[in-house]
């Protein structure tokens, strides 16, 4: 066998499915709508054309659940600047997960994610915590929303929650009274 693990790059998929239309390009990534009802996909699935010629990988997945959105981090030679408005790009089937992972945690999904303590994990360019609340929502669930009860029903994790209480305990505390 190959030993660690699959760092090796993978060929093409047997068959692609649309995941989604392109909208804009942002800090030298891609902006898609995702069209695929109710399927999320992975974080780093190979993103393709129609041809299985492969343009990069979903790097962020995000916003509400009836309008997910994700990014895709263009391979070195891929000129994003021949994706339009509308182009679609295409997933490996394999590659998805139900919205219901994210929208019931109580059914045991949702494992990834959890425990990073305090601030943002992935990707938050922040130093010791200082992301905690900032607003930017990278933990999909939706921003905003009605304040209090447990969150459960937003589709946020527990650390979104937890970074949320620790806003509004901090709010409280500034002396909004």
């Amino acid at each position: 066998g190959f030993g660690g693990g699959r760092r090796f790059e993978e060929g093409p998929p047997d068959s692609v499915i649309p995941a989604g239309t392109f909208q804009h390009p942002a800090n030298g990534d891609l902006v898609f709508k995702a069209t695929l009802g109710e399927q999320v996909p992975y974080f780093n699935a190979g993103a393709y054309l129609e041809n299985k010629n492969k343009i990069g990988k979903i790097d962020e997945v995000f916003g509400p659940i009836n309008s997910v959105m994700f990014t895709v981090k263009p391979d070195d030679g891929f000129q994003a600047s021949s994706f339009k408005v509308g182009d679609t790009v295409y997933i490996s089937p394999d590659k998805t997960l139900p919205l219901s992972r994210f929208t019931e945690p109580q059914k045991g999904g949702g494992g990834r994610g959890g425990g990073r303590g305090r601030g943002g994990g992935r990707n938050s360019n922040s130093s010791e915590g200082a992301g905690a609340g900032d607003g930017t929502n990278k933990g999909g669930g939706k921003a905003g929303g009605v304040e209090g009860g447990d969150g459960s029903a937003r589709g946020e994790s527990s650390s979104d929650r937890g970074r949320r209480h620790y806003k509004d305990v901090n709010k409280a505390k500034i002396g909004n009274h």
